[in-house]
């Protein structure tokens, strides 16, 4: 045939993806939520990778954001408040074949999950993080959260929030083990597609701090970051983020960050005059937890299948007269 190779030329994908495939049940978010750019971004994600929906996991705790397994067709845990990164952790040393992603908001993540989320980082095992940001309690509507910003009037502080809200990404930058650090807004979309594909390519453990609008409860919080780009500072580098033509003419205020240095990526975070959008800091010669203590025996299907009937068995009934019928018992 003209010199081709028949078999190569046939060696097409089994299955072609699309964005329909990855789409669970219909979203419950208010309308404007930034949950829904976050939903369609991960979908996309999944849909260019190739991945197949069966290989992916969401794991999420309690909040709006931790909806997100419900919306995804893929497995899903949904868990209790705070603690959807020990699930996921267990989920991924039992099964390093899955791709793992969590959803996490600000309250889950940084009050009651705060424990779980400094070990997570020291721990780097190898799963995508995203924190939804909305700097409030949405799902119990309206009270403070860790990073609700001084003086901010919710149902818990009426007089206004008395202490100044927490800042994740210096808080993570501190930590033994932290591998990669990186931070979107939902309202780019482009962008924060770009920093989650990158958060999935690494390896390690990915935190993402998404700064996300509630339209419901606290609609203006980020207007003066969306109406004046200039409030808005990208960190481009050829390891990091590279803009186009198109978004370099609106968000021209850009510094070239690289982000391998940890020292600049934490004078960076510190700085919350401006919404920070880029890839902070990223380190792939971090020990991967799950790699370590990965077990060394293989478990086939037939080995599960005894360990569950084995546990079957101490909860089964027999009838009189079965296998396990003991005379004197009668």
């Amino acid at each position: 045939m003209f010199g081709l190779d028949l078999e190569r030329l046939l060696d097409v994908e089994e299955e072609y993806r699309r964005l329909e495939d990855y789409q669970g049940g219909m979203p419950r978010w208010c309308s404007g939520c930034g949950d829904n750019a976050i939903l369609t971004a991960v979908q996309r994600l999944l849909r260019d990778e190739g991945i197949p929906p069966e290989k992916a996991v969401f794991v999420s705790g309690i909040g709006c954001s931790s909806r997100f397994p419900h919306y995804m067709n893929a497995y899903g845990f949904h868990g209790v408040h705070g603690r959807a990164l020990p699930i996921a952790q267990g989920i991924k040393i039992r099964r390093p074949d899955l791709h793992v992603f969590v959803n996490m908001g600000d309250g889950d993540c940084f009050s009651i999950g705060s424990a779980h989320w400094i070990h997570a980082i020291h721990y780097n095992m190898n799963m995508v993080a995203m924190v939804h940001d909305n700097r409030i309690y949405g799902l119990t509507k309206k009270q403070v959260s860790p990073t609700s910003p001084k003086g901010l009037k919710t149902n818990t502080t009426p007089y206004g929030s008395y202490i100044e809200g927490l800042n994740p990404l210096t808080v993570t930058l501190g930590v033994t083990n932290v591998s990669f650090v990186a931070q979107a807004v939902e309202w780019i979309p482009d962008l924060l597609y770009e920093v989650i594909r990158q958060a999935f390519h690494h390896h390690g453990f990915s935190f993402v701090r998404i700064l996300q609008r509630c339209p419901t409860y606290l609609p203006d919080i980020f207007d003066p970051f969306i109406n004046d780009p200039n409030n808005i500072l990208i960190l481009t580098h050829e390891n990091g983020l590279q803009l186009d033509d198109s978004l370099a003419r609106i968000y021209k205020n850009q510094i070239e960050h690289d982000p391998s240095d940890i020292h600049r990526a934490r004078e960076i975070a510190s700085d919350e005059s401006k919404a920070v959008v880029g890839i902070l800091y990223r380190n792939e010669n971090v020990d991967v937890y799950d790699e370590i203590r990965r077990p060394r025996r293989v478990t086939t299907l037939e080995m599960r299948k005894a360990v569950l009937e084995r546990e079957f068995d101490k909860f089964a009934v027999n009838p009189v007269g079965g296998d396990n019928h003991n005379e004197n018992d009668e």
